[in-house]
């Protein structure tokens, strides 16, 4: 490699590590070790973890079938829906969490008729849950119809001539083929929904063990125990990491096995890494 590539790519490199090289160092590693185990820290990732499970179920089980129709159907309109899910990829976190207040908030467009039915969801557990959705899921499904149409149409075509139904085909043909592509969207799209922010903080706000994740308590203690706030940040960045590490994994594998694959050869969003 020549000279200039090499330092084009060190500052590179340098530039997208030192913040995080600089957390880590900023306490002796016992301190920061420490800080994983105090009740904000660990209140903050069970509400992670749990709001993001079920945020997660949510979006497999409904973005899927989604996914799927988007993939194979062909009508007027369809780039338009596509382009509608894609729409919070480019919202500011801000305006989501506000958009998502206003909607269903008690005083938003649907705050009524929820209220007549006894639900209450602004600054909740499911607004949490809600805001991960609405910010993580347009990962999920960019990558499951990239993956549902790389699939050769004739597997899904000979399915149906020996009698299997549309939902048949789907779970017992699309999704094992497409398998490799779907995690890799999934992860992408949970370790989104961990990091979430701006939304969350609008429509759910920032109270420990309810509604406080792991960007929250952050936000929280940075004025009151940076030490803290760095502890829960370094593990936020661990808990990330793992993530993409899960999802770069799988997408290799999956391409390793796509030579003896029937399918077009699908390619995941990591298969290039």
């Amino acid at each position: 490699m020549a000279v200039g590539a090499t330092l084009v790519v060190a500052l590179v490199l340098a530039f997208l590590l030192l913040p995080i090289v600089a957390l880590i160092a900023y306490q002796p590693i016992h301190e920061l070790v420490n800080g994983f185990g105090t009740r904000v820290a660990t209140d903050a990732v069970l509400v992670s973890l749990k709001t993001n499970a079920i945020a997660f179920a949510i979006m497999l089980a409904l973005g899927t079938p989604f996914a799927y129709i988007l993939a194979r159907a062909r009508f007027r309109g369809r780039s338009l829906v596509i382009t509608a899910v894609e729409v919070p990829l480019v919202m500011p976190p801000a305006v989501a969490g506000l958009g998502l207040l206003v909607a269903f908030g008690r005083l938003g467009l649907l705050g009524h008729t929820l209220k007549v039915l006894g639900i209450d969801l602004a600054f909740t557990q499911a607004a949490v849950v809600l805001a991960i959705l609405f910010v993580a899921s347009p990962f999920y499904l960019r990558g499951a119809i990239a993956s549902f149409g790389a699939l050769d149409p004739t597997l899904i075509d000979v399915a149906g001539t020996l009698g299997a139904g549309p939902l048949r085909r789907m779970l017992r043909v699309a999704v094992p083929v497409a398998a490799g592509g779907l995690g890799a969207a999934a992860a992408v799209a949970f370790a989104r929904g961990i990091g979430e922010f701006g939304a969350t903080i609008l429509f759910a706000g920032s109270f420990q063990g309810t509604t406080q994740t792991l960007p929250l308590a952050v936000y929280s203690l940075f004025d009151a125990n940076l030490d803290q706030a760095i502890s829960i940040g370094v593990l936020l960045i661990i808990v990330s990491a793992a993530i993409l590490l899960a999802a770069k994994l799988l997408a290799r594998r999956w391409s390793s096995s796509q030579s003896t694959s029937p399918s077009r050869g699908d390619r995941s969003i990591f298969a290039s890494s």
